[in-house]
Order: C-alpha cells, then sequence, then structure tokens
C-alpha cells in the first residue's frame, strides 16, 4: 500500500514529463512484445506460403469482434478503479477490481462457445478465399478455445495500469513472448519428433502462451502481492455494481466490437482484390504497430494519469497531460512511417519475398500509411481520454464514425467505383484517419469530457458518460 500512496502523489502531483514517461516505458517494452509476439507467427507461416500467412490476418478482426465486448467492461472497470484510487477510496478499487474480473470470466466462457460454433459462418460472409479459408478455420476455432485465459489476461493488464503499476504485465508478458517464440517453430514445422501443425501450431502456442500469462495474473492478484487484492468476497456477484459496469462500459464495448466488426467488413473489401493486397495489408499493418508501439505505450500511460486526475478533479492538469501527449505522439508516428517508407522492400522480404506484393505494399504506404500519424497522434490519444475518464459515449461515437461514417463507405465507393482498384481502398482508409483526427481534436478541446463517474461520499451515484 505504501508503494500505492506514493505513485498516486506522483501521478496526481509530478512532473507530467517525468511520470508520463516512468509509466510509460514498461508499457512500450510491453507493446514492442506484444507486436514481436504477432510478428512471430508472421515470420513462421510466412515460410508455409501466402495462404497461411494470411490465416491469422484474416481470424484476427472476428476474435477482435467479440474480444472488444469484454474489453469495454474492462475499461469501464479501469476508469472506477483509477478514479477511485484518485480518490483515495481504496477499498472501493478492490471491490470494482473482483466485480469487474468475475464479470470478463463469465463474459469470456459465452463468447468462446459461441465463436467456436460461428466461425464457418463469419469467414463464408468475409469472402475469404478457398485457399485461405482451411487454415483460418482450424486457427480461429483454436484461438477461440482460449479466449476466457485471453479475456482474464487482459483484465488483469487493465486493472495494473490503473493502479499505476506498469512493470508486472511486461514482465509476465517477456516470459510468454519468449515462451510463444520457442513454441511457434516446434509446433508448425513438427521439430523434436512432434507431428507438424502448421496454421494449428501456430494457433496453439499462442494459446498456450496466453494461459500461462493469465494463471500467473491470477495469482499476484489473489495472493494481494500487486496494489490490487481479489478474495472471495470482493468476486461474489454484486449486481449493482454490476450495473453500474454495464453502464459505463457498455457503450465502450459497443463501439469496440463494432469497430472490429468493421475491420471484418473491411477484410470483405480487400479481399475482394485478391490475397496479394491482403497479404500487402497483413505484414504493412503488423510493421505499423511495431514501429508505433512507443506512441501507443504513451497514449496507455496517459490513460492512468488521466484516470487519477479525474478521481482527483484535476481537470486542468489532466487536460495538459492530453495535450502533451499529442505533440510527443504525432512526432513519434511521424518518425516511424519514414522509417516504413524509407526500408519498405528490404522489410517486406524478409518476411515474404514475393514480387507482386511487395509492389502493392508501395499503394499501401502511399495512400494509407501517410496517415497514421493522425490515427495514433491524435485520434487514439483523444480516445484514450475519453475512455480514461470514463466518458465511453464519446468514444464510441468517434470510434463508429472514423469505421462505419468514414471508412468503409469511402474505401467501398472509392475502391470499386471512383478508381475501381486498391488504390481507392487505401486512399478511402487514409482519409477516415485525417477527418477522424480532426473530429477527435475538436471535441477534446470542448472540454466535456471534465467530469469524473465516481460516486460521491454523499452516496448519489454519478454516472455520467
Amino acid at each position: 500500500m505504501p508503494k500505492l500512496h506514493e505513485m498516486r502523489k506522483e501521478i496526481i502531483e509530478g512532473n507530467i514529463e517525468r511520470t508520463l514517461f516512468k509509466l510509460a516505458w514498461p508499457l512500450i517494452i510491453n507493446n514492442l512484445v506484444q507486436v514481436l509476439y504477432n510478428i512471430t507467427d508472421t515470420f513462421w507461416l510466412g515460410k508455409l506460403g501466402r495462404e497461411a500467412l494470411s490465416a491469422p490476418g484474416v481470424s484476427w478482426p472476428l476474435i477482435g469482434t467479440l474480444m472488444s465486448l469484454g474489453m469495454g467492461f474492462a475499461t469501464a472497470g479501469f476508469a472506477f478503479v483509477g478514479q477511485y484510487i484518485g480518490a483515495e477510496k481504496y477499498e472501493r478499487a478492490n471491490k470494482a477490481a473482483g466485480a469487474l474480473y468475475s464479470l470478463i470470466l463469465i463474459f469470456a466462457s459465452t463468447v468462446a462457445i459461441a465463436g467456436f460454433f460461428l466461425a464457418p459462418y463469419a469467414l463464408k460472409f468475409m469472402k475469404v478465399t478457398p485457399n485461405v479459408y482451411p487454415n483460418a478455420l482450424a486457427y480461429l476455432r483454436i484461438i477461440f478455445v482460449g479466449i476466457p485465459f485471453s479475456f482474464t489476461g487482459f483484465a488483469f493488464g487493465f486493472l495494473m495500469r490503473a493502479v499505476g503499476d506498469t512493470k508486472t504485465p511486461v514482465k509476465i508478458n517477456l516470459f510468454t513472448v519468449f515462451l510463444n517464440i520457442i513454441l511457434d517453430p516446434v509446433l508448425i514445422f513438427g521439430l523434436f519428433g512432434l507431428p507438424a501443425l502448421g496454421v494449428k501450431g501456430a494457433a496453439l502456442a499462442t494459446v498456450t502462451a496466453n494461459s500461462v500469462a493469465s494463471l500467473i495474473g491470477a495469482y499476484l492478484l489473489f495472493t494481494g502481492k500487486v496494489g490490487i487484492h481479489l478474495t472471495k468476497d470482493t468476486l461474489k456477484p454484486d449486481l449493482d455494481f454490476y450495473k453500474r459496469i454495464f453502464k459505463v462500459g457498455l457503450p465502450s464495448s459497443i463501439g469496440q466490437s463494432a469497430n472490429s466488426f468493421g475491420f471484418v467488413v473491411l477484410t470483405r473489401i480487400i479481399f475482394g482484390f485478391g490475397d496479394v493486397t491482403y497479404a500487402a495489408y497483413t505484414i504493412t499493418t503488423r510493421l505499423v504497430n511495431f514501429l508505433t508501439s512507443i506512441a501507443r505505450g504513451i497514449s496507455m500511460a496517459m490513460g492512468t494519469m488521466i484516470a487519477q486526475n479525474v478521481g482527483a478533479e484535476k481537470y486542468e492538469r489532466a487536460k495538459k497531460i492530453a495535450e502533451r501527449t499529442i505533440i510527443v505522439n504525432f512526432t513519434i508516428a511521424t518518425t516511424a512511417i519514414l522509417i516504413i517508407g524509407l526500408f519498405r522492400v528490404q522489410i517486406f522480404k524478409v518476411f515474404l519475398n514475393d514480387p507482386a506484393v511487395i509492389e502493392e505494399s508501395a499503394i499501401v504506404l502511399k495512400y494509407f500509411l501517410s496517415s497514421v500519424p493522425f490515427f495514433n497522434g491524435i485520434f487514439v490519444v483523444v480516445n484514450n481520454v475519453f475512455r480514461s475518464s470514463g466518458h465511453t459515449k464519446k468514444s464510441m461515437i468517434l470510434g463508429i464514425l472514423r469505421l462505419w461514417g468514414l471508412r468503409i463507405p469511402l474505401s467501398y465507393v472509392l475502391g470499386y467505383f471512383v478508381f475501381m482498384s486498391s488504390v481507392g481502398v487505401f486512399l478511402g482508409m487514409g482519409l477516415s484517419n485525417v477527418i477522424g483526427a480532426t473530429v477527435a481534436i475538436i471535441w477534446f478541446l470542448t472540454g466535456s469530457w471534465m467530469k469524473r463517474i465516481i460516486e460521491e461520499d454523499v452516496g448519489k451515484s454519478r454516472i455520467t458518460t
């Protein structure tokens, strides 16, 4: 508890830049590790060919759609726990954490069962090509079996960020990614006398690593070795608090799942131009995620500071934190895209030495990647401000506007009716980032998010989204 008090004081009163980077560097490493996690699959599956490489890329938009429902509630739990700590209400923070954890576990089990049986229909809706379909279905179903571990794992990460402990999750992830790196080639190619499982091996390696991470996180929470201490009492169903989590978390769940499903639709649009276009898109997005992990880590650290400062009702300080994060992230994202542009061909050859895919990547870079600084530098930061302060309706509206109001219609119309090529698709994606960032910054500057969601001491609930 002394460490929790000390961290809270630094977040509420300390130097903004120093505290931001202190919280951010473990998250940056964590993001890089997570991307490495994904790149490992991409690297090894690329050795099996274009169809195997595309299987995870096809599968994750669908997995993300269902996982985003749970992540919305985790976002609500993060906001409650962070604001309770900012307001120095530590017992309520533990109660909120327990309610979140039990709710996530129940929800995850339901998602796993539904996803397993709905997988074939979803892939057919996405118009996945016959060459990719068998691998995608096998990969998808194995991942869904491990969904409960994935859900409780990211719930642990959210809770740790809420208390300001950004180091513990990265230690766990470093271990599990190392495990995944070892298991991937062993299970994919059948080393040491084991059968060669191909795409199934990549999925099994991912599920195994996620399960280990989840179990370690659960051990730390239940033994009280971290800022949050879960007990049987805190895990007991609390319908009143469940309602509060639903009220704050539902808009975020709807927004994030709608966005993830939007990528299912976007996958259908991109696949309309063939395997080559989709393979180029898959590799490029992996690279962007790797090079922008610094910006995303800083944005996540900002979320912890926003939640606790809003909980302490230090709104002007919270606004200043967000503004400085926007400047830093825009600069970092711009640098990352320049690096990809300079070394695009060499980097692509590492993953897939396919001349057609490398040629297509030039189109992705020119029309889509050039807009990434607006997304990572502005849109993501503002979205995190809204979520961390508990104003999830604003986050939901922003996300749906960017994807459903802009990206999907622009990509479809420009791709199929104006340019009649993948140029239109990627141009539509780029325009959605720029316009979405413009709307986000204007909304942020109105200050309508500067209001906390935790109840007052008099007992009156103030849940405003």
